[in-house]
């Protein structure tokens, strides 16, 4: 291994109801037809230097914010290794940035989520009472079933900010012309981790709010949490300090150009 490279990619549309095994796959056969000169573990069972970091997005969650680590054998520019991956990827699995890793750790710098809540067909006056219930409300306690069996946990104390508007529009390339309740929330990320489900099954808990149809889920972004704003940074910023000399770029921008 010569060098790292950090990549951001987005889960978008149908393939949002794709595991992160077939994402993980995809992403790894991608890889080979790019021609990335990715390095290999040693033993008798070599695996690509691949590491996913922070946690994935779960099954039928769209995300824009999907962060892993590819370890390579040569020196690669950044952005024509973005383009190469991409155009190998099939269309709703973009990646969006690759930069240089830096000495930081990334996964340290995943703090927390901002999440997007489509609810087409929800009452805004109930959704806004449900909010200010729970934001008021010091521990709201829910249950899972994980894989260790039924779980209960606090669902209020990662949650950072939590928001109701009505909203129509696009996201995640879901193109929607239908007015709909938006929620919107940023998580710090936990042990056991709050995902936006959970606060759903909160708002039904202290207000007995539920949506009529099955949210659409969409994750913003993830990183470090910004004191200022109380979003997510750029988890990239330290990297781009460091490899390039210049400003960190906002979390949103797309950079669009060989090996």
């Amino acid at each position: 291994m010569v060098q790292r490279l950090r990549v951001r990619y987005a889960k978008r549309g149908r393939l949002r109801f794709t595991s992160h095994r077939d994402i993980s796959r995809a992403l790894e056969r991608a890889v080979r037809r790019a021609d990335v000169p990715v390095a290999f573990s040693a033993g008798f069972s070599p695996h690509p230097k691949i590491s996913y970091v922070g946690g994935a997005a779960p099954t039928g969650v769209a995300s824009e914010a999907e962060y892993l680590e590819i370890s390579v054998t040569r020196e690669c520019d950044p952005e024509r290794l973005r383009a190469a991956l991409d155009a190998s990827l099939p269309p709703g699995l973009d990646v969006l940035d690759v930069v240089e890793a830096g000495p930081a750790s990334l996964s340290d710098q995943m703090e927390c989520s901002a999440w997007e809540l489509r609810l087409p067909g929800a009452d805004l006056t109930l959704a806004g009472v449900a909010v200010e219930r729970f934001i008021a409300t010091d521990h709201v306690e829910v249950e899972r079933l994980t894989k260790k069996g039924m779980r209960r946990f606090d669902a209020r104390e990662a949650v950072l900010s939590l928001a109701a508007f009505e909203g129509k529009g696009t996201t995640a390339g879901q193109a929607s012309s239908r007015p709909c309740v938006i929620l919107r929330m940023v998580v710090r990320h936990a042990t056991p981790a709050v995902r936006p489900d959970d606060v759903l099954t909160g708002l039904r808990l202290v207000a007995d709010f539920a949506p009529p149809v099955p949210p659409e889920v969409t994750r913003l972004a993830q990183g470090p949490l910004d004191v200022r704003t109380g979003e997510p940074a750029d988890p990239f910023g330290l990297d781009r300090d460091i490899t390039r000399g210049g400003e960190a770029e906002p979390v949103g921008r797309h950079v669009g150009g060989d090996i």
